[in-house]
Formats: structure tokens, sequence, C-alpha cells
């Protein structure tokens, strides 16, 4: 099985920073795309970014120069980068990523999420 976990979520004044990790865990032969999807309160879940496997990132509008993701593939992490944070930043954070795993008797690449963290902007 294989879990993904983030952290570094919490409460920051407008303009302020934060960087979330998230780190894959469990029977793990390869990572492909990691994201980072946000959801605000009473709304849906949104891409926020994504980065593959060789490191092409990708940022979503609302965030561009102001949110940076990256990766480690030696340490199965992904990380989040906020900067200038404002109050429609807040929400909770998910990881997710393409790994390829043991599903059954076969290999394959299989979608996997984390539990969330919560990342709260406000004066």
């Amino acid at each position: 099985q294989v879990q993904l976990v983030e952290s570094g979520g919490g409460l920051v004044q407008p303009g302020g920073s934060l960087t979330l990790s998230c780190v894959a865990s469990g029977t793990i032969y390869n990572i492909g795309t990691m994201n980072w999807y946000r959801q605000p309160p009473g709304k849906s879940r949104d891409l926020v970014a994504k980065i593959t496997t060789s490191g092409r990132a990708t940022v979503e509008d609302s965030v561009q120069n102001r949110f940076t993701i990256s990766r480690d593939n030696g340490r199965n992490s992904v990380y989040l980068q906020m900067n200038d944070l404002k109050l429609e930043d807040t929400g909770v954070y998910y990881c997710s990523a393409a790994v390829f795993t043991r599903v059954g008797s076969a290999n394959t690449y299989k979608d996997f999420w984390g539990q969330g963290t919560q990342v709260t902007v406000s004066s």
C-alpha cells in the first residue's frame, strides 16, 4: 500500500509564506506526476500546481509568481512554496501522485491522495 502525508499547513497573515511538504511511502517503484490541489471552504477541489518526474512544473494562473512546486525524487517528496499569501488562498491543500506500485497481482500506476493540510490566511 502507498500513503501520502502532507505537512506544513497553518495560520498565516496576508503577505506571509508557508511551505507545504508531501512524502510518499510504501511499495513504490516509481512516481509520475505529483500534484497539489486546494479546496476552499464550501468549494470544489481544484488543481494548483503539478510537476512531472523530470521536473517540468505547471502552476495555475491565480498563484503564478507566488507559488513554486518542486520535488525530490530520492525522497519521494513534493513541496509547495507559497509566498505573498492572500485571503483567497485559504483552504485544505491536498497532494496527489501517480504511483507505480503493486496492485493485486500486477504492477501498475495508481493515483493516491493525502489526507490534506489546512492553510488559513487571516489577519
